[in-house]
C-alpha cells in the first residue's frame, strides 16, 4: 500500500516524458517571395515638396516554424527605381538618373540592396515588431519597424511602413547631416518605404 504513491509519481513522470519526447515541433516552412505580387513604394521629402516612386524586389524568402517567422532575407533591385509623381517625361528621366547616380544610390557600383531579418516579435493579433539589418551602398545598419503579418495555408503577407535614414548609408546630397547653409535646397534624411510583401510555398 505504501508503494502506490511512488508508482503513481513514476507513472506520471513516464507519461510526461513520452508526451514531450513524441510531440512534434511545428514544421519548418520556407516561403518564397512572389516578386510580381509584392510592391515596395518610396517617398522622399524635401523643404519644397516630395517625390515618390517604386523599387523592385528581385528575390527573397521567409523561414517559419508554424506561424512564427524565424528568419528571412530579401534582395532589392535599386536599379529598377522609378518616379511615379512626375508626368513630364524629360523631368522624370532627369530625376531618375540623378537618384541612380553617385549623389544618391550609386547603382552602377551598388545595384542591389539587402534586408536580413534578425527577429520577429509578436505584439498582439497580427501585429509584430521586425528587427533586421539593411544594406544600402555597401553599408549595413540595424533597423526595426512594426509590421502586419498574416498567414494562410500556402501564403504569408507582410505590410509595413519603414523609415530609413539615408545619412547612415552615406547618401549625402542635400543632407543637413553633411552640409550647412542649404536653405530651401534641403532634402530630408529620412525617406519612407511602404512594403507589401507576398510570399508563397
Amino acid at each position: 500500500m505504501k508503494t502506490k504513491p511512488v508508482l503513481s509519481i513514476a507513472a506520471l513522470t513516464l507519461v510526461t516524458f513520452l508526451f514531450v519526447a513524441f510531440v512534434a515541433p511545428p514544421p519548418v516552412t520556407k516561403f518564397k517571395a512572389d516578386v510580381k505580387s509584392s510592391t515596395l513604394l518610396w517617398i522622399g521629402k524635401k523643404v519644397t515638396g516630395e517625390h515618390k516612386g517604386t523599387i523592385g524586389i528581385t528575390s527573397g524568402e521567409l523561414i517559419a516554424e508554424g506561424k512564427t517567422i524565424k528568419s528571412g532575407s530579401f534582395e532589392i533591385d535599386v536599379n529598377s527605381l522609378t518616379v511615379t509623381d512626375l508626368t513630364d517625361k524629360s523631368y522624370n528621366e532627369k530625376l531618375v538618373t540623378h537618384l541612380k547616380s553617385d549623389d544618391f544610390f550609386g547603382v552602377t557600383k551598388y545595384p542591389k540592396a539587402n534586408f536580413a531579418i534578425i527577429s520577429v516579435t509578436p505584439n498582439s493579433g497580427d501585429q509584430y515588431l521586425v528587427k533586421g539589418d539593411l544594406t544600402i551602398k555597401g553599408k549595413t545598419n540595424p533597423i526595426e519597424f512594426p509590421a502586419t503579418i498574416t498567414f494562410s495555408d500556402k501564403q504569408v503577407t507582410a505590410k509595413a511602413k519603414i523609415v530609413v535614414n539615408r545619412a547612415k548609408y552615406d547618401i549625402r546630397y542635400g543632407s543637413k547631416s553633411f552640409f550647412d547653409n542649404l536653405g530651401d535646397k534641403v532634402i530630408y534624411d529620412d525617406f519612407d518605404l511602404d512594403l507589401n510583401l507576398v510570399a508563397t510555398l
